[in-house]
């Protein structure tokens, strides 16, 4: 993990149905019960909780472009679609004690719809 820039004291979070920028702050230890218990109220309140990653990249980052290929042809392509859902699905039917591993076990697939969305696109 990089080390925070001191230059750095928001982040601003794009994609969602408005504009939303967070302050960020020290290390806080009772993060994690904090966490666990908004999890739990969630779990109670919806009946489950899906665990989620979520991905922060400084503007300008180069892997942005890369879940931005794999999102647009993932939109155009119903067979690479149909692939990426019967991976992660079949995954997602294992129990994971590290989501870390998780996502490596579906790093090949997605470099070959990567691949093809290039090739498709000319890149």
């Amino acid at each position: 993990m990089a080390p925070r820039r001191d230059d750095v004291t928001a982040l601003e979070l794009v994609g969602g149905p408005e504009a939303l920028t967070h302050p960020l702050s020290d290390y806080d230890p009772a993060w994690a019960g904090r966490y666990l218990e908004h999890q739990r109220l969630i779990g109670e309140a919806l009946g489950t909780v899906d665990v989620v990653h979520v991905h922060l990249y400084e503007r300008g980052a180069p892997a942005i472009d890369e879940y931005l290929l794999l999102r647009d042809h993932l939109r155009s392509n119903a067979d690479d679609r149909a692939l990426y859902e019967r991976t992660k699905r079949r995954l997602m039917s294992r129990q994971w004690n590290d989501m870390n591993d998780y996502a490596d076990a579906k790093t090949d697939v997605i470099a070959a719809i990567k691949e093809r969305a290039r090739m498709a696109s000319g890149l």
